[in-house]
């Protein structure tokens, strides 16, 4: 069975910083795509940043402030998120695509984990 779990989430003051982590587990295939999205209440689930074998992506709204990397050994991708804002509260969850598309791909979510930035 595969999962996808996240971890690093909590609350931390504006200008902090917190590590997401997000592992697969459980398939052979491989790996060809990693990304982060978030969801704030109200608001439809946005493209944070993502990570292939070729290029790492971010949205405007967190590029120099956001770092994504990951561990291929560990099936591991990371989110460093630094000078953190309260628009930045949000549910993050990370979609891992495995296989080769489209007849043998697979996209997997996490069910994500809860960042809240606040005084």
């Amino acid at each position: 069975q595969v999962q996808v779990s996240e971890s690093g989430g909590g609350l931390v003051q504006p200008g902090g910083s917190l590590r997401l982590a997000c592992t697969i587990s459980g398939t052979t295939l491989s790996i060809w795509f990693m990304g982060w999205y978030r969801q704030a209440p109200g608001k439809q689930r946005e493209f944070i940043a993502s990570i292939t074998d070729s290029r790492t992506v971010y949205a405007d709204s967190v590029k120099a402030r956001f770092t994504i990397s990951r561990d291929v050994a560990k099936s591991t991708v990371y989110l460093l998120m630094d000078s953190l804002k309260p628009e930045d509260t949000a549910a993050y969850s990370c979609l891992v695509r495995v296989g080769v598309p489209p007849l043998n791909g697979f996209d997997y979510w996490g069910q994500g984990t809860q960042v809240t930035v606040s005084s």
